[in-house]
């Protein structure tokens, strides 16, 4: 028999963070699958160590974070974009074969493409308006073009879960409208998104749902809850309060 906790993404008392220092403490929330969630809250409140957590690159030092049963089971469960910044465009890589990356799951290491799969590679950069672009290197595109090629690679890697991080970042507002209609239709197919975003106004138009975090949780639930004065006021004072030069905390690494 499953019970609704079998279909959402549950964080019991989850405390993540590097070399023993914690960036997201006893953190415990449950995000039913099937929702669009912005997470948001001040600059180095541990929004993208929490996608890191959820995503499976970063350990807990305690708690534990619960999957749906269903995402294991797949192949590739999880879609994860970091920041733009972690990526390096000097790579020398076409942009074609940058978005074939997403299908590595069918792949393999050493798999070649065949003609329906590249079939695909193709229409997939149709979807986010780079359909002459297939041969130019990544390093010649703009951000806001480059942005669109990481999520051409996203199409393809049909994931269930898709952690972003600050998609909307340092791109044209063209290029975000495009994005963001392209999150609401993978929502509206019942893909469960978790975002970083720090414009609130797009929050406001876009996200039902909103997490604030301070290090630790704030608030949690639809966002014209989430996202007053008192909230934002309290999530910075805690912010500001953090001492990063605190001793490391005395947890034990999660099993």
């Amino acid at each position: 028999m499953h019970t609704a906790a079998d279909s959402s993404i549950r964080c019991e008392n989850l405390t993540l963070g590097y070399e023993r220092h914690p960036a997201v403490h006893h953190l415990t929330v449950e995000i039913p699958c099937g929702a669009m969630v912005a997470i948001i809250g001040p600059n180095g409140a541990g929004k993208s160590t929490l996608l890191k957590g959820i995503a499976g690159e970063l350990r807990a030092l305690d708690g534990h974070i619960h999957l749906p049963p269903h995402l294991p089971a797949a192949v590739e469960g999880i879609a994860y974009m970091p920041q733009r910044s972690e990526l390096d465009a000097s790579f020398p890589v076409a942009v074609f074969d940058m978005v074939a990356m997403g299908l590595w799951h069918e792949l393999g290491a050493f798999g070649g493409l065949s003609r329906a799969q590249r079939q695909r590679v193709s229409a997939a950069l149709d979807a986010v308006g780079l359909g002459g672009f297939a041969a130019r290197p990544i390093g010649s595109l703009s951000g806001g073009q480059l942005q669109r090629a990481r999520f051409a690679r996203l199409i393809l890697q049909d994931a269930p879960l898709i952690l972003l991080d600050e998609p909307f970042a340092a791109i044209d507002a063209r290029t975000v409208d495009d994005l963001v209609h392209l999150i609401l239709r993978w929502n509206e197919h019942g893909h469960t998104i978790l975002t970083v975003v720090h414009d609130f106004e797009q929050v406001r138009r876009h996200f039902p749902t909103s997490l604030l975090l301070a290090r630790e949780l704030v608030a949690y639930g639809p966002t014209r809850d989430v996202l007053t004065e008192a909230l934002l006021a309290r999530a910075r004072h805690l912010s500001e309060a953090f001492d990063d030069h605190a001793h490391e905390c005395h947890v034990k690494v999660a099993a």
